[in-house]
């Protein structure tokens, strides 16, 4: 085929399957052969002197694509970045649409909960509440979850115990209204009413003016020591509460969170218990439970490392408390020598050495006076502080040395620790709460 050299280019191009072309001339390129190649293995020389003609040849490639246009890439770059934020605003309107709804079925159904329990005591608007403490203005004290206020109620003074945050949960709210709602004992706080509308999650207790234990045994408040007949009163109390949860309710109730701050005062220093946001229902029939590790550091038995707990921890907490009682002094006090800070372990080297007289409080003259009961007073504590609970006795058990009509076992194993202890042996970081402030009524911590 003749062809110029312009014209057989154009032919390779407009086929297909054309890859190269070869243009064979003479002395003038407008007229030649042109020749397409549909696969290209090699382009070997051609010596000059071998052939009488001249030769090109032409690889078809591909175009380089030519630069964009900057003005369209702006414009795509803005309609990219405005999609996107459109989406994302659609997405936060969708979330808090669904988020608000959820908070709102949620406090409907812990409405509804709290509606259909049994035996309930009175519930009382937020309104009331507000109205009948004169909004909330004179604070009682304050703990981990909230703060309690003095009100009154016709002409009944009363402490309202107000939740803040969401510290203590749904489930331990209706842990505290359900167990003291259900019961009544000489020696536990009155639970009057609560309040449980919407976010707002209220207590109404008696009023007890003396306030808790922890203000008069750890001399905070410039009170005068308790004398030692004040001091066995209370203990008495203490174990006559805690005899009622164990053993005379229809299920067992695990208090958990015996501690100075949770036994209130009343005018003539009547104790009683407090703070049920942490207690534990348990059949007659069951002979443990598995639960998590709850309570306050310092006053945990050692088998909740084991999280298998019957009501003896509770026992072992007011072997605990018993201590602080007679020795008039915190059971983890950072301000004592590192080998007195914590009273369990002081405990157990004063009564190995047999130096149990060292540990009675100083700040009264009547404990020193009366050191001989005293000492039989720290022999039952440490019978509460067996580290096999077995070996402790029941509150009945307590109940009855207190009244004489019992004595304390006589083979007790001092090696005594608690869970805080192991834990801090074990080299794991221990927390412990912050001191309590002192309250009228002291709050779930």
């Amino acid at each position: 085929m003749t062809k110029n050299k312009d014209d057989c280019k154009q032919a390779c191009l407009k086929n297909c399957s054309c890859r190269a072309v070869a243009f064979r001339y003479g002395q003038n390129d407008s007229d030649g052969q042109c020749q397409s190649v549909t696969e290209v293995f090699s382009l070997q020389s051609i010596q000059p002197e071998t052939v009488h003609y001249n030769s090109s040849a032409y690889l078809k490639v591909q175009i380089t694509p030519s630069a964009s246009d900057p003005t369209q890439n702006k414009k795509k770059t803005i309609l990219a970045a405005t999609l996107a934020a459109i989406t994302t605003l659609v997405l936060v309107v969708i979330v808090a649409i669904y988020v608000r709804r959820r908070r709102k079925y949620q406090e409907l159904d812990e409405e509804l909960d709290f509606d259909i329990l049994p035996g309930m005591p009175t519930r009382f608007s937020f309104e009331k509440l507000r109205e009948c403490t004169d909004d909330f203005s004179k604070k009682l004290g304050e703990g981990g979850f909230g703060s309690v206020f003095e009100g009154k109620i016709g002409e009944e003074s009363v402490a309202v115990k107000r939740l803040e945050g969401a510290r203590q949960g749904k489930k331990e709210f209706l842990a505290e209204v359900e167990t003291i709602g259900s019961i009544e004992h000489i020696n536990l706080v009155r639970l009057i009413g609560f309040c449980a509308e919407k976010s707002n999650r209220l207590l109404v207790y008696e009023y007890m003016p003396r306030g808790s234990l922890d203000r008069w045994i750890y001399y905070r408040h410039n009170n005068a020591p308790l004398d030692w007949c004040t001091r066995c009163k209370i203990i008495m109390d203490i174990a006559k509460g805690l005899c009622y949860l164990h053993e005379e309710c229809r299920r067992k109730i695990a208090h958990l969170d015996i501690k100075p701050q949770n036994i209130l005062l009343d005018e003539n220093f009547n104790a009683k218990l407090a703070d049920f946001g942490l207690s534990k229902l348990i059949d007659r029939d069951q002979s443990k439970v598995v639960t998590v590790m709850r309570g306050t550091p310092g006053y945990l038995a050692p088998e909740w490392l084991t999280s298998q707990i019957t009501e003896k921890v509770d026992i072992y907490s007011f072997g605990v408390v018993l201590m602080e009682i007679v020795s008039g002094r915190k059971n983890i006090d950072i301000s004592q020598p590192e080998e007195s800070v914590q009273l369990i372990n002081l405990l157990r080297e004063k009564a190995q050495n047999d130096q149990l007289l060292d540990m009675i409080d100083k700040h009264s003259n009547d404990m020193v006076s009366h050191q001989e009961e005293v000492i039989q007073m720290m022999k039952l504590a440490m019978w509460c502080l067996q580290n096999d609970s077995s070996r402790r006795p029941s509150m009945s058990m307590v109940v009855k040395v207190l009244e004489g009509a019992m004595s304390v076992e006589n083979c007790l194993d001092y090696s005594f620790f608690n869970a805080n202890s192991v834990i801090s042996a074990q080299g794991n970081p221990s927390t412990y709460s912050a001191p309590p402030q002192a309250s009228i009524l002291s709050g779930p911590r």
